[in-house]
């Protein structure tokens, strides 16, 4: 008995296999090239930021009624 060579594939599974390649195509085309971090300037990083006596400070204290210092 000879078995029959035919492959069989059905729906399903070809749109499964279509999606697959797709996406995975898709995603390489999307990827972008390998690119280097910048450099971290220390000196901006460890800076004071918060001024006591900036004027939004003071504003925020004197719209909410905060008691004057």
């Amino acid at each position: 008995m000879e078995q029959d060579p035919k492959l069989n594939i059905n729906r399903r599974s070809l749109l499964g296999v279509a999606l697959a390649g797709a996406g995975v195509t898709a995603t390489g085309a999307l990827l972008p090239a390998r690119t280097l971090a910048k450099t971290v300037d220390m000196n901006y990083k460890r800076r004071a930021r918060y001024q006591a006596n900036s004027a939004e400070v003071r504003n925020f204290y004197r719209v909410n009624s905060y008691p004057a210092r």
